[in-house]
């Protein structure tokens, strides 16, 4: 066992698509509601504290443009009328060994927003394209090797 923090620079995504280099990942996030509730026949006027629904955040992905390859735009257009493609993804932050150390499972995700690099005459930025993602759920899992 490491006995230093990983580093978040070391990870690898599998989406579906072809296997390339992704600039960042974000949204990786699990929320839960909280409910509160007041019995009316409470003698003290305190509320008690419930878990509620949880919610999971927008996932994006950020990857550099590359000539040939228009699979996000793909991926986005199979939306029509109710339905979608979607997909099981898979993050993992990688050890010094370049083994998944933390996995992040997302379930059912579909493209919701697709966005392109700005442009300017005057930088010299790799052109970075944006997808954003809606799923139905995420698990985390700590490999212990």
């Amino acid at each position: 066992m490491s006995t230093y923090p990983l580093v978040k620079f070391a990870f690898e995504v599998d989406w579906g698509g072809t296997k390339v280099g992704f600039q960042e990942v974000s949204g990786l996030n699990i929320e839960t509601d909280v409910i509160e509730y007041r019995h009316g026949a409470s003698p003290d006027f305190s509320k008690i504290k419930m878990p509620g629904m949880q919610k999971f955040s927008p996932v994006v992905l950020k990857r550099g443009i590359f000539r040939a390859d228009n699979e996000f735009y793909a991926w986005f257009k199979t939306m029509q009328a109710n339905t979608v493609e979607r997909r099981s993804i898979t993050i993992s932050l990688l050890d010094e060994n370049g083994e998944p150390a933390v996995t992040w499972k997302v379930k059912n995700a579909f493209p919701v927003k697709l966005q392109s690099t700005d442009l300017k005459a005057e930088g010299n930025e790799v052109a970075i394209e944006t997808l954003e993602l809606a799923h139905e759920g995420l698990t985390i899992e700590h490999n212990a090797n």
